[in-house]
């Protein structure tokens, strides 16, 4: 399993979710993917998976099936997060 953030860098929301990613490793030793939405790929995904509000955090499989994602401006905890990729 693989998590990323699909966020707009320059907006009021990015530090709390480069924070949240740093967070993140620091306590599981895991990654999260921080995308952009100004790029090619982070526009395609966020199509892809139908997501309309950011920041949005998805857990996908290896193969790219989504398995659960959160929208808008409250992440999800931490621990909630790392049930998924464990």
């Amino acid at each position: 399993m693989k998590a990323l953030i699909l966020y707009h860098p320059q907006s009021e929301s990015a530090r709390g979710v480069e924070d949240y990613a740093h967070d993140f490793k620091s306590r599981n030793g895991q990654n999260i993917e921080l995308m952009s939405l100004e790029t090619k790929v982070g526009a395609n995904l966020a199509t892809l998976y139908d997501i309309v509000r950011y920041p949005a955090l998805l857990v996908c499989q290896e193969n790219g099936d989504l398995v659960k994602y959160w929208e808008g401006d409250r992440l999800p905890l931490i621990n909630e997060v790392s049930g998924y990729l464990t």
